[in-house]
């Protein structure tokens, strides 16, 4: 366990502003069992007893608790029973990956492709919209099908239902395929998953009482619309905002694209200016530049003061860039070191998205896999990113947990109501 952070240092946590009034007025969260659960499963020591002093603790809404696409470890993502569920638990921060139907309008989706896994359109008549009919398991080849959003009106959309993001490779059925939900996650509250459109969650999210982290998605295929830029694609999402009555103060708009942070940065200074550029440079791009080592920082182009002179304020790698291990501890990796040398602000995802911890953690916990043994050990994660790095938000796909860890540790971002 590290050091308590001083005031000095808690305020450096804050993700956001001092909450508004919505923010204050919010229910004050329920986090229900897991937290604690996760707690009873971490080894003995000094983190395990400051945590478990914590769980009597009222609960407060927390801006460093980051709701991924909702709370979708439970419930089915980007839909409004998942906005609705990280709202209850704490989540200060709320994601729309906006993405776009036919008309422009913007939609809730993680992907321009994804409607296959993420919704029942395969039972539905809008099966005939997608590209690739579903074609049941045959020998060693796997089930398949393809449905975009982007062959639907918005209307059209919002008539689906959300479910868990699975699919069932080995399925000789639609039926069998939507069903394919992994065993540590639940089908129990995806009986009724409401889609919603981007503006929808504008409102939704405000009345949740949390701040907006929106992600421009850049289409994952071939678009049909004819001169529709990335530029007026990145416009339209933040003119949502304005039409709203959202202040800037309020939105964190994200992209994995660093073309949409210097577009925000020059055309919308106001949202630019904590615009956070979603690093994805652990692989390579399409300008066949080599991908960065986040433990060598002579790899990372551009550097980080780079990124800080082009006017980027706010950068989020996942979770394991900003880790690695010495002496049989997680520590703060040389990616982390470097870009709070440069001046950013850094976010990070996505806890509670791995599954069981026993064996690793899987892809979120690479950089540490060989310290990581319970799940109550996304606990020692959290504890180097918020009490040594300084991360200012955590994306989860239960932010429950993030908003418990939070409040525990006292930091600045967590809000009284």
């Amino acid at each position: 366990m590290r050091i308590r952070p001083t005031c000095a240092q808690a305020a450096l946590l804050g993700l956001f502003a001092a909450a508004g009034p919505a923010l204050a007025e919010a229910p004050a969260p329920q986090l229900g069992p897991r937290p604690f659960h996760l707690v009873d499963s971490l080894e003995a020591g000094a983190l395990k007893d400051k945590l478990t002093a914590c769980m009597q603790m009222p609960a407060r809404r927390s801006t460093w608790s980051i709701g991924h696409r909702g709370a979708p470890l439970m419930f089915p993502e980007h839909t409004r029973q998942s906005y609705v569920a990280a709202g209850r638990v704490g989540a200060g921060g709320l994601e729309c990956d906006g993405t776009l139907p036919k008309g422009k309008g913007l939609g809730c989706r993680p992907a321009q492709n994804d409607l296959h896994t993420t919704t029942n359109i395969l039972a539905t008549p809008l099966a005939s919209t997608c590209i690739k009919q579903f074609a049941p398991a045959a020998g060693d080849s796997k089930a398949t099908a393809e449905c975009r959003t982007s062959e639907l009106t918005l209307a059209e959309f919002r008539t689906l239902n959300g479910k868990m993001d699975a699919a069932n490779p080995a399925a000789t059925s639609v039926e069998a395929y939507l069903d394919g939900t992994a065993g540590w996650r639940t089908d129990l509250y995806s009986t009724r998953g409401t889609l919603i459109t981007h503006a929808e969650s504008i409102a939704l999210i405000k009345e949740n009482g949390a701040k907006f982290t929106p992600e421009l998605k850049s289409p994952s295929v071939e678009m049909p619309f004819d001169g529709f830029t990335q530029e007026m694609y990145a416009q339209k999402m933040i003119d949502e905002y304005k039409a709203a009555g959202i202040p800037a103060s309020d939105v964190f708009a994200q992209s994995f694209d660093l073309s949409d942070i210097l577009y925000w940065i020059k055309a919308e200074p106001e949202f630019g200016a904590q615009a956070v550029y979603l690093d994805d440079r652990y692989e390579a791009n399409d300008d066949d530049e080599g991908a960065i080592d986040p433990m060598k920082p002579e790899t990372f182009k551009p550097t980080m003061a780079q990124l800080h002179t082009m006017g980027v304020r706010y950068i989020a790698p996942p979770t394991w860039m900003l880790v690695s291990v010495a002496d049989g501890k997680i520590v703060p990796s040389p990616y982390a070191t470097e870009a709070k040398a440069a001046g950013l602000n850094i976010i990070t995802w996505t806890a509670e998205r791995s599954g069981p911890l026993a064996t690793g953690g899987g892809w979120y916990f690479q950089s540490v896999k060989d310290v990581i043994k319970t799940d109550g050990d996304v606990y020692k994660l959290m504890d180097v990113l918020g009490n040594e790095i300084g991360v200012r938000g955590l994306f989860s796909d239960w932010p429950a947990t993030p908003t418990f860890f939070a409040n525990c540790f006292n930091l600045s971002h967590a809000q009284a109501n």
